[in-house]
């Protein structure tokens, strides 16, 4: 326990100028340590709880569907207060309520986290493409937004590994119509992710794609993602706070600190 400054402490009375009542021993300090104990952990337990609920929740990527925004191996928080709060902003999602409190639209560029349409104990995180009453389409590998063509420049070969093989795929600047500007990855501009349907995004939903454009599972497909209601939107994410390059055996300890990409330490998400 603290004490203010300047106590000052002496030893117990002597039993024979102990006054009337005092303890006959200190061992009841002992509960009272311990109750302040458990009193401080369960409020560190609900601050924590709290901040995870209406501020920040970390996540990490397990997979390369946003590369090379994200790499997996990647963690980051994502804040939950940015698009409002819906039953998938709390732990184990009760249905307390519907739709949004405090709701915000996203814009076009965002990278967000949601609960999968299908299966909302399943997170994805993704690329807002399109938003309510917007058409989208994909032909021939180009992205088109209300029938206008989403420009691209190619920014030479790029890598892919972790996931499998190495791969090298093209590299480009995608400009959305709001002015936002992202790097994605194309391997192809043929098959059917490449050559799509016009999608109409209805209200109340957006329409989310990965940078990893032929190695994404996402809103082009209707009967695994689709249309991704505003309701199921945990938060956007904002930056990365550790990365970690899992080359090396666990038990390599001494490895440790060459697996940590330390240029990613901190870095925002855009």
């Amino acid at each position: 326990m603290l004490h203010p400054p300047g106590t000052l402490f002496t030893e117990p009375a002597s039993p024979l100028n102990r006054p009337l009542g005092y303890p006959p021993n200190m061992a009841k300090s002992k509960p009272s340590a311990l109750l302040e104990t458990v009193k401080t952990i369960v409020y560190a337990g609900l601050i924590a709880l709290a901040i995870r609920t209406f501020a920040f929740e970390p996540f990490n990527i397990p997979s390369s569907s946003m590369v090379p925004t994200l790499l997996v191996g990647d963690y980051l928080f994502v804040s939950k207060f940015s698009y409002g709060y819906s039953r998938y902003s709390l732990p184990f999602s009760p249905p307390l309520f519907s739709g949004r409190i405090f709701g915000r639209m996203p814009q076009r560029g965002d990278v967000v986290v949601f609960k999968l349409p299908r299966d909302p104990s399943v997170d994805y995180i993704k690329r807002i493409i399109g938003l309510p009453g917007d058409h989208i389409q994909v032909k021939d590998g180009q992205l088109y937004i209300n029938g206008v063509e989403v420009p691209r420049i190619a920014k030479g070969p790029y890598v892919v590994s972790g996931e499998g093989p190495s791969m090298e795929v093209q590299r480009y600047v995608e400009t959305l119509p709001n002015g936002m500007h992202h790097d994605i990855l194309k391997v192809t501009d043929e098959g059917p992710a490449n050559n799509t349907q016009e999608y109409v995004v209805p209200e109340g939903h957006v329409f989310a794609m990965g940078d990893n454009r032929d190695n994404s599972e996402d809103s082009r497909f209707l009967n695994r993602v689709g249309f991704i209601p505003m309701e199921n939107l945990i938060g956007k994410a904002e930056f990365i706070f550790f990365s970690i390059d899992d080359k090396y055996p666990f038990w390599e300890f001494w490895e440790w600190p060459f697996e940590i990409r330390w240029s990613r330490l901190f870095r925002s998400i855009h």
